[in-house]
């Protein structure tokens, strides 16, 4: 029998090294009812502001989250960045290595890295990822998780973070195919990365500016914002900080932080099902009448999915199923 996980206020007090225990457990025994109930409890008591960066490869998001992890840890806060790379066809791990390209200093406390891979998502974020999040976010006063953008992984990251940050590059015609994509419907605020470039990192913002106007009704009381910071003068960074803490600010008074952090457990809960049961699974689960496994999963996202898999695994041995419910 393994031993029971650590209490949230032992976790939040100890060091990296228990934190790393903790994320290795859950990718191992996460079929396990324990594990399901402890994810359950350190969701629902998020401490932190989630990041979300994301934008397509060679952008600057490594350099850009190194600037943010320095900045932040002026300020005394305790950070974990989450970063989340494609995977190996052969072997299912990493590709990028995001995780090697950060310069953290390994003695410090105050900053957490995990590198993960995206499994079978493309560029999006695995059940193992957003199993990391729940406890990431409960822990650390700021997480940033940072993808590769190539398409389906900004919807992905919509349902796991506060805040969407996408990032885009002077001069590669990214404003043009974001356009197009209408990825622009996604992102709380638009960083155009090394700025430095000057007239080439003017016109970029100023096309993303067109482009926002073009595909994006304005949310009430937050229009996107789009700023320039170069990672590697620290031009901007102060700019796209307090970015992050307007937004942080706006989710809060509006009351939306709550029920987007609801609805976002709900949407954990069918991607869950839809990967492993297919789109049958959640017509199932979205079906039954004698336990509404949305409604619960919007406070116990991993005990309803426990619960649910439990029945549907029972249906598809042809056994008896287990008694509805996700305790």
């Amino acid at each position: 029998m393994s031993d029971p996980f650590p209490r949230l206020e032992d976790l939040r007090a100890g060091g990296k090294r228990q934190l790393a225990r903790v994320l290795t457990r859950l990718e191992t025994d996460s079929g396990d009812p324990a594990t399901a109930a402890f994810l359950d409890a350190v969701a629902a008591e998020p401490a932190g502001q989630v990041l979300g960066l994301t934008g397509p490869p060679g952008v600057g998001k490594s350099s850009l989250t190194d600037a943010l992890i320095r900045a932040l840890r002026i300020q005394g806060l305790r950070v974990g960045v989450l970063a989340i790379d494609p995977s190996s066809a052969v072997t299912g791990g990493a590709l990028l290595g995001d995780r090697t390209r950060l310069q953290t200093d390994p003695s410090d406390e105050g900053v957490f890295v995990r590198s993960m891979a995206a499994r079978d998502r493309l560029g999006g974020l695995s059940d193992e990822a957003v199993a990391a999040i729940a406890v990431l976010r409960a822990v650390c006063d700021r997480l940033i998780v940072e993808t590769v953008g190539i398409g389906q992984s900004e919807g992905d990251l919509k349902q796991a973070v506060d805040t969407v940050v996408l990032c885009i590059q002077p001069g590669s015609g990214d404003s043009l195919q974001f356009m197009k994509a209408g990825i622009m419907e996604l992102p709380d605020i638009v960083a155009v990365t090394k700025a430095d470039m000057g007239m080439l990192a003017r016109r970029a913002a100023s096309d993303v500016k067109g482009a926002l106007s073009l595909g994006r009704a304005a949310q009430a009381g937050w229009q996107v914002p789009v700023c320039e910071v170069s990672a590697q003068s620290g031009d901007g960074l102060d700019t796209l900080l307090a970015h992050l803490e307007r937004h942080s600010a706006y989710l809060a008074d509006a009351g939306i932080l709550a029920a987007q952090r609801r609805h976002q457990h709900a949407a954990w809960f069918k991607d869950m099902v839809r990967t492993r049961y297919g789109q049958a699974g959640l017509l199932l689960a979205t079906a039954d009448s004698a336990t509404p496994w949305l409604d619960e999963a919007e406070t116990a996202p991993f005990s309803s999915f426990f619960g649910f898999s439990r029945q549907m695994d029972d249906l598809l041995a042809g056994a008896e199923p287990t008694a509805s419910g996700s305790d």
